[in-house]
């Protein structure tokens, strides 16, 4: 075949084109570092990048966002807790001290000042945030885990607060309290008391110590309107078979009256005391009293209850806490609902904690309702099945859980602990001033004077009152120390679960660690160019482009002349 000069310039150009793309592509990766430019360079790459990239971009996200944040809200939730069990344990010293030690009422008045500190620590260390969130409130992370301010009692103040409150129990709420009754040792001063035209005013045989059995609300100072019987508390029951009934089929338990109005069972007594103007003259009664006195001393004995607005406390007569109480399954559900309006800086969110309706606004349909699973039948659901898991996704199908729940170490118990303490001293301090007078009335009268063995026989039952009083507060700090041993339990499960969990978080991110830096490799092994190939390559591509030009340039100066 012979070759015309055209067909040696068209190789030339083809072959000089050919070099130059070729060059161009190298000088491309070279610039980028990178294989192709454009999917059409090679498919296979290309197709291969997306997955990978993808799989970067996602071990990217787990490992350094969700789990470093996780990471952190563990780690702040751990000192948290430490601090709390740091705090349990001094709280816990203190009513040993208490416990094994004889103290005067200002020697308690010191202990009981310094648990109430303690106490307050312990609930502001559960308002603890990590980025504007707070950490033990569950979902709700925009709302502290106490009130930081006192609210007002007004209704038509934007900021006031009505709650209807659901607490859920069993048998074992009802607890037994020790009350000294003093009898008409109230209220004696020096000042008030003549023995010699008074009388004894009490005899020491009638000094008496009773067990008087309790269900202690949750709050204190509730709700309570004479007018409007709907504020008196209604303690329901809910056995068990009928609990679990519910469950399955979705519909409202059926609730068994226990203690109620309609019952006629209850009693409320206001500011703690209640004037029984049956008597002549009117005897006045203070709940323990009313309790003690009345309700266990009848024939038959009374089956009723009294209400303690105050200092939310429900007394049960011996008598109905015999037939309602002591024989009563071990998982039976006790429900009382009542209603508290009285919000003051440190008390808990009843919505952190409780089966809750936010009644503010007086139309029902406006209700606000919380921990409650609704379904046709408004059905309740116990706090303990609403675990509000704040969890983070760490890896491919992976999950976990950063937040400790308040309920499970933040209990409402301690508060209300410290509450009786500090009853507790309100009514030592007061039989030891009552017995102070007698004592310095005692000194300033000569014996045989008139009057003297009246007094005498007064201060006798005053030292016997203070004996059980001081008796009671001692066996007060010595269930407080059992108490406080509880909740440090709570935490040291907490503890162990925020660390167990901080553990497992570190497992996966150095697994994450090693599978993001596979996957780079894997990825620039993929699309990242060999540096000194392609130099290699782009150098010989540059001497073959400038030999083309060279030998094309010469067959293109060939003339008719040349082949003459």
């Amino acid at each position: 075949m012979r070759m015309t000069n055209k067909i040696m310039q068209n190789n030339s150009l083809y072959n000089i084109n050919n070099n130059k793309e070729l060059q161009d592509k190298l000088s491309t990766q070279m610039s980028t570092k990178k294989k192709i430019s454009r999917p059409s360079d090679d498919p296979v790459i290309a197709i291969r990048a997306l997955r990978l990239r993808s799989d970067v971009s996602q071990i990217t996200q787990y490992y350094s966002k969700n789990a470093k944040d996780a990471e952190s809200w563990l780690k702040v939730t751990g000192d948290a807790l430490e601090t709390t069990a740091e705090i349990l344990k001094s709280m816990a010293g203190l009513c040993t001290q208490g416990a094994v030690k004889v103290f005067d009422a200002s020697n308690v008045s010191i202990v009981v000042e310094q648990l109430k500190e303690l106490k307050d620590e312990f609930y502001s260390t559960g308002n603890v945030d990590y980025a504007g969130r707070y950490m033990f409130t569950g979902y709700r992370t925009d709302t502290s885990l106490t009130f930081i301010e006192n609210l007002p009692e007004n209704p038509n103040d934007p900021a006031y607060r009505k709650y209807s409150i659901t607490e859920q129990l069993d048998a074992s709420a009802v607890d037994v309290v020790n009350y000294t009754n003093i009898g008409d040792l109230k209220g004696t001063t020096k000042d008030t008391y003549d023995p010699a035209a008074d009388g004894v005013k009490e005899q020491e045989a009638n000094i008496e110590n009773h067990d008087i059995y309790r269900i202690r609300l949750s709050y204190d100072n509730i709700k309570y309107d004479p007018a409007d019987a709907s504020t008196i508390p209604k303690i329901t029951t809910i056995s068990k078979a009928d609990r679990d009934t519910s469950i399955q089929n979705g519909t409202r338990p059926q609730e068994t009256d226990l203690i109620s109005p309609a019952l006629g069972n209850i009693t409320v007594i206001s500011s703690t005391v209640e004037t029984d103007t049956t008597t002549n003259p009117p005897t006045t009664w203070s709940a323990q009293d009313y309790i003690t006195e009345w309700a266990n001393k009848q024939t038959p004995p009374a089956e009723v209850a009294v209400l303690i607005p105050e200092t939310g406390e429900l007394l049960i007569s011996d008598a109905l806490y015999a037939k309602s109480f002591q024989k009563m399954d071990a998982d039976t559900e006790i429900r009382i609902n009542y209603q508290k309006d009285n919000w003051k800086k440190g008390d808990m969110r009843p919505q952190h904690y409780f089966a809750c309706d936010d009644i503010t606004d007086p139309d029902p349909a406006k209700a606000i309702k919380y921990n409650q699973a609704e379904d046709a039948n408004g059905k309740y659901i116990p706090c303990e099945r609403i675990k509000q898991n704040m969890e983070y996704d760490v890896g491919y199908n992976q999950r976990i859980c950063v937040n400790t729940n308040a309920h499970e170490v933040f209990t409402m118990d301690m508060d209300r602990n410290v509450d009786d303490l500090e009853q507790m001293l309100a009514e030592l301090k007061e039989i030891e001033d009552i017995k102070t007078d007698l004592e310095n009335m005692l000194k300033g009268m000569d014996e045989g004077a008139a009057g003297y063995d009246n007094l005498k026989a007064s201060y006798a039952a005053a030292e016997k009152a203070h004996a059980f009083i001081r008796e009671n507060a001692q066996k007060m700090f010595e269930g407080m120390i059992t108490k406080v041993q509880k909740i440090s339990d709570f935490t040291s499960l907490a503890i162990t679960d925020n660390g167990t969990r901080a553990s497992r978080l570190d497992l996966i991110s150095n697994r994450l660690m090693t599978q993001k830096s596979t996957f780079e490799t894997l990825q620039s092994a993929n699309e990242d160019i060999d540096v000194t190939e392609v130099t290699v390559q782009l150098t010989s591509m540059n001497y073959s482009y400038q030999s083309a030009l060279l030998a094309t340039g010469k067959i293109l100066q060939n003339s008719l002349m040349n082949y003459i």
